[in-house]
């Protein structure tokens, strides 16, 4: 695949399932967040469908326009997006439907719409290639549709499946999909890439990437390095190295800020937390956020491994919170107070 960098057995694999003209009808492609698989479904589309790359790539959903867009999708109103199901279409035979609406859910009228679509016959070729970005971030009623193509397919149409989790799927959904996983970057090939793109500071962004090169470009550091500062806060009053008036100081201006998810500040406490074990267990050299190891060696030295998996069990509940729209300073004054050590 021309220029895809990393998981080389993945991308060899789809191509020779072009050339030798065997293609499932339906394959999942999952992964960690930023790994390129949304990426990779693209460049797959584009040898099938023999299409200048430049143009399918206009569905990539990191673009400043298509971000925007689903960022503003979320302030109208549930009718209003029903009315209008969310899709991206550069080309009249490759359609991507992703996540959509204040929870980024997958809905039940996007797949409608693609069960609508799926009858039309192909414009330029022998083939429609439909990208569902995220189906691990479908609600059950989209998932329960979905099935209903996915059992019979029109024989023109390849869907692409992507996750990170296959098993966050209904089995029936992996049933009938031909499983790719991909893995995070080595380091070789996440600073060949990094390079490429010519990234600003290359170092930080390597490290706080973990090979993962879609989070090697959109990544932040700004806002990163803010709501670090705010979740370092509220893990040092957690772990009982300062007092509530600490994390104070921080959870007015976390909740001031409407725009920014909750999810967005759990992905940084995960690699805090995920720091704070490989001190604790493994003490590790480099670490995601090396730039604040005293910080974190500080906590280490105050937690242990009950405190920690605690910790890391309260972030994943506040994972599933945070897609039911819970405030996020609720939110965090739960954390601190539930782990909170004397």
């Amino acid at each position: 695949m021309e220029k895809f960098f990393g998981n080389p057995a993945a991308a060899a694999a789809l191509s020779d399932m072009i050339r030798r003209e065997r293609i499932p009808q339906t394959l999942l492609l999952s992964g960690p967040e930023g790994v390129g698989k949304a990426t990779l479904a693209r460049r797959f589309a584009t040898e099938l469908l023999h299409y200048d790359a430049t143009k399918i790539d206009q569905d990539d959903l990191s673009r400043e326009s298509n971000a925007s867009l689903i960022a503003d999708r979320e302030k109208w109103t549930a009718d209003k997006r029903n009315d209008d199901p969310l899709v991206f279409g550069s080309h009249p035979d490759f359609l991507t439907f992703p996540p959509d609406g204040p929870l980024r859910q997958i809905t039940i009228q996007q797949m409608r719409s693609l069960k609508e679509r799926a009858s039309l016959k192909p414009l330029k070729g022998s083939w429609r290639v439909f990208l569902i970005d995220g189906i691990d971030r479908a609600n059950p009623q989209a998932a329960n549709s979905l099935l209903k193509t996915l059992e019979e397919p029109p024989p023109h149409l390849i869907l692409i499946l992507t996750a990170r989790n296959p098993y966050d799927l209904l089995p029936t959904i992996r049933s009938r999909s031909v499983p790719f996983q991909l893995g995070r970057l080595q380091e070789d090939d996440m600073r060949a890439f990094i390079k490429s793109r010519n990234l600003d500071e290359p170092e930080r962004r390597l490290a706080l990437a973990e090979g993962a090169p879609g989070l090697a470009v959109s990544i932040d550091l700004e806002a990163y390095d803010r709501r670090r500062t705010a979740m370092l806060a509220l893990l040092k009053v957690a772990g009982g190295l300062a007092g509530f008036d600490t994390w104070l100081k921080h959870a007015d201006s976390v909740a001031a800020r409407r725009t920014e998810k909750l999810e967005s500040y759990l992905e940084v406490l995960y690699s805090l937390l995920e720091d704070i074990v490989l001190l604790v267990h493994i003490s590790r050299k480099q670490l995601r956020n090396n730039d604040i190891r005293a910080e974190l060696e500080a906590l280490a030295s105050r937690v242990d491994f009950e405190w920690l998996r605690r910790a890391i069990g309260r972030v994943d509940e506040l994972v599933e919170l945070g897609r039911r729209n819970i405030q996020k300073s609720i939110a965090f004054d739960a954390f601190a107070a539930s782990l909170r050590t004397h």
